[in-house]
């Protein structure tokens, strides 16, 4: 038997519960941004995707205008950092709801690398960052999507496969789930797509 929901009448944990765990897995952007009065800020977002190859654009959410947001709105550039599974915890402790004053980068003994061409720096010890400048914010209720056109991309030499591409079986990218469950996908299968 099939139980139906819709947004006027959710399940008892709500209609954000019931997306979030059956949406899964989600990769993370850890997003590190700079405020106008220079305190770096990093936190992590599932709500996330690449949005278009050509030109390269990824889309991240935000729930709220937090300070990702604000600093976005503010400076028109970030960097989408991919952690690993070794980062969980710490990419975790970012979410943390703290004042805009605070700096998570060290608030977690995270290092600031100072990136290529966008001012927000790359978390040091992510193999990946994608440096983004604002290319569209979408207002969606109560949330907002951040579309970023890529300018840059650094990538760990450590975890790259012989084809010049990253090894998901090194890189182990976390993911967030249902409820409060992170997960990372150590099994891979190499599946090609039909021809004509």
């Amino acid at each position: 038997m099939r139980i139906v929901h819709t947004p006027d009448d959710p399940p008892a944990k709500g209609f954000y519960a019931l997306l979030t765990a059956s949406i899964a897995p989600r990769p993370i952007a850890w997003v590190s941004t700079v405020s106008a009065d220079g305190v770096l800020n990093l936190a992590p977002y599932s709500f996330f995707t690449v949005a278009c190859a050509d030109p390269a654009i990824l889309s991240v959410t935000s729930i709220g205008r937090k300070d990702t947001y604000r600093n976005v709105m503010e400076s028109g550039e970030f960097v989408v950092n991919i952690g690993t599974e070794s980062l969980m915890e710490t990419m975790n402790a970012t979410s943390a709801p703290v004042g805009p004053e605070v700096d998570e980068f060290e608030m977690q003994g995270l290092t600031p690398d100072p990136s290529d061409i966008v001012s927000p720096p790359r978390v040091a010890e992510a193999p990946i960052a994608f440096e983004c400048v604002r290319h569209d914010v979408v207002d969606l209720g109560t949330s907002a999507m951040l579309l970023g056109r890529v300018v840059s991309v650094t990538v760990d030499e450590e975890i790259m496969a012989d084809d010049g591409l990253p090894d998901f079986d090194i890189l182990l990218p976390p993911s967030r789930l249902g409820r409060h469950q992170w997960g990372y996908a150590p099994r891979t299968r190499e599946l090609p797509r039909p021809r004509k």
